[in-house]
């Protein structure tokens, strides 16, 4: 019984070590990796609790707080909730602590923005210069934004403060958009004195919670914000590199750290059985040789790994296994045909979910754009916004005769009922007029059960002028003839041909696409399901359906050859789709708290189930060929 207290309590010490350099007589900065399952909340709100005895008191005098920068606003509530609603303690997510430490610098905004546009605006006129036919489509949006950036220029000085929501849209002349925010904060720690001095004497202590996926443009900021003050300054970074799974996180966080930055380890994972902890313990085995050990009072636990022809009926292919896994693992909830089924299925691409959920068209053009992707993703997109916050629930609204709902939309986020318009007006009957006319012609795309496409929506809502429209969408809503031919134009933007392909999509897909995001539908994805686990998961896996291009599972199952350019990347040491690919799937294993069900669709199942065997990641008893129903 001493033995196994003393194993499953052998992270306890890590606590310690993390207060210690929280001490304010003699900080110390530090990147905790934690690993799936090893309880890194907990220790990051037991260090708070106990911060919170020994310095609360002298905190709220000195008006001083800890900063604890999350990645979700779910994760932020959570921690805000366990660590006793602390008046020392501000948690927040990155995006909403970046505008508490500019927001007040309008001048310094100004300076920032008026530069990045004279940037931005020289390279489009280059651009421009350089087209062999102004009046194709491509040439045409690229003078309308250049014509919004100017004007945008123009307007700076009269803006007297700048605004910002991170949750919502920003589309208004005075606010800022989130990618913005975050270069902004960024650049003034790093070149700012004054912003060093302030940030340092507010939040003495900075926390990073899932460090490797917050910008790394930020990170990189705090870094050098440490090795400035470090004697008066605690950085301390939670995560695992493993398991980074947005492209704009940093790279190799846990490497080529500062030498006096320490760097403890949890090694106990408390959530999974033991057959599912030696899995992913070799899954990241030749990736950094961190290893877990399950709690003693675990059961074995159960993985399996079905190989499957890619011409079977998926449904049915599914619905067999979770009746052998029911077999298998002599539990009843595996069965698709009880009443007691729970399990939770991940698909590891969002294009398989896109196409299973139907928002494909809409969702496949966006996501070919680097620039797009994480914000398409994580649904902080404020183009995106203004369908799934501001159209989407006005038109549920109107489906469900929600009157109060209807108008308090509209009042919040229509230009012609908002009070500088109205006490403008000379008539305001007449403006309320325009928009009960305005409601009327959108919601006249929508009788008789019609889906308009988006484009149609768009349209009609600047025609109408009933919301203000995204900076990125205007030069679409502004075009009166999109059908000019780009066949011989260089320099296309990315950005805008993507929204021309997406927005033909039926309003139906925007429908799909928010109860994706919602994580309301029985599909998850690795980064919906991020920090949380489920007793039974099947992990669903095929590159033919994906269609994703970031990721390759039949590169890291063997069953494609790598290509020059993945020998090459392995060669210069730089980050592969196998990388990405390996990240990807111990997350989705590491959901698993009993059992595990791998389900992987290929043309070639021979050499999946020799690289896998090869690879010590699966045993041949737990390896099945389905090659038909």
């Amino acid at each position: 019984m001493a033995i196994q207290t003393i194993d499953n309590n052998i992270d306890n010490g890590v606590d310690s070590e993390l207060f210690d350099c929280l001490k304010l007589e003699s900080p110390k900065s530090f990147f905790l990796f934690a690993g799936a399952g090893s309880g890194k909340t907990r220790s990051l709100v037991n260090i708070l609790r106990e911060f919170e005895q020994k310095y609360g008191k002298q905190f709220r005098l000195e008006r001083k707080k800890v900063a604890i920068i999350t990645y979700t606003n779910a994760a932020a509530d959570e921690i805000i909730h366990r660590s006793e609603h602390s008046s020392i303690f501000q948690v927040s997510t990155i995006h909403s602590f970046a505008w508490g430490l500019i927001k007040n610098f309008t001048n310094d905004i100004k300076s920032w923005i008026k530069s990045n546009l004279t940037d931005e605006i020289a390279d489009l006129e280059e651009k421009q210069a350089k087209s062999k036919n102004l009046q194709n489509k491509t040439s045409l949006d690229r003078a309308k934004k250049i014509t919004s950036k100017k004007k945008r220029y123009a307007n700076l000085d009269n803006i007297v403060k700048f605004t910002y929501n991170p949750n919502g849209d920003n589309i208004t002349k005075d606010s800022l958009n989130h990618s913005e925010v975050i270069s902004i904060a960024a650049s003034f720690i790093d070149n700012k004195a004054l912003m060093q001095d302030i940030l340092v004497c507010k939040y003495p202590i900075v926390l990073i919670d899932e460090s490797q996926d917050t910008k790394k443009e930020l990170v990189d900021s705090f870094f050098q914000l440490y090795n400035r003050k470090k004697d008066s300054f605690s950085l301390g970074l939670f995560g695992d590199t493993m398991q980074r799974i947005y492209s704009d996180g940093k790279e190799k966080l846990g490497e080529n750290l500062p030498a006096d930055m320490l760097q403890p380890a949890k090694i106990m994972n408390h959530r999974s059985n033991k057959r599912i902890i030696r899995l992913i313990n070799n899954i990241r085995k030749d990736v950094d040789g961190q290893e877990q050990r399950p709690r003693t009072e675990k059961a074995e636990g159960v993985v399996h790994f079905f190989i499957c022809s890619r011409g079977l009926d998926k449904n049915e292919v599914e619905n067999d296994i979770s009746v052998r896994m029911s077999k298998i693992t002599e539990d009843s909830k595996w069965d698709i045909g009880s009443e007691e089924h729970e399990v939770k299925t991940l698909i590891l691409e969002h294009h398989m979910a896109a196409r299973r959920m139907g928002f494909i068209n809409f969702f496949e053009p966006l996501y070919r754009v680097s620039k797009l992707k994480t914000g398409l993703l994580d649904g902080s997109l404020s183009s995106l916004n203004f369908f799934t916050k501001t159209i989407l629930p006005l038109v549920k609204a109107y489906e469900s005769d929600d009157k109060f709902e209807l108008a308090r939309i509209v009042k919040k986020n229509s230009r012609l009922l908002k009070k500088e318009t109205l006490k403008k007006s000379e008539n305001q009957i007449v403006d309320i007029q325009k928009t009960n006319e305005a409601l009327s012609s959108l919601f006249s795309l929508f009788k008789d059960s019609n889906e308009p496409n988006l484009l149609a929506v768009l349209k009609n809502i600047h025609k109408s002028q009933l919301f203000p429209i995204p900076e990125t969408l205007l030069p679409i809503a502004l075009r009166e003839d999109r059908a000019v031919s780009d066949s011989a134009e260089e320099n296309i933007d990315e950005i805008i041909n993507a929204w021309d392909s997406a927005l033909l999509s039926p309003f139906s897909e925007i429908r799909n696409y928010d109860v994706y995001l919602s994580e309301d539908s029985k599909f998850g994805t690795h980064q919906g399901v991020k920090g949380l686990e489920y007793d039974r998961v099947m992990v669903i896996i095929d590159d033919e359906e994906a269609s994703g291009f970031m990721f390759s599972y039949d590169k890291l199952f063997g069953a494609k050859g790598l290509t020059t350019t993945d020998e090459k990347n392995l060669d210069e040491g730089k980050e592969t789709g196998i990388d990405r690919t390996k990240r990807l799937f111990y997350v989705a294993c590491s959901r698993a708290k009993e059992s595990l069900a791998i389900v992987a669709y290929t043309d070639n199942m021979e050499s999946v189930k020799s690289t896998i065997m090869s690879n010590n990641w699966f045993e041949e008893n737990e390896i099945e060929m389905i090659k038909e129903i």
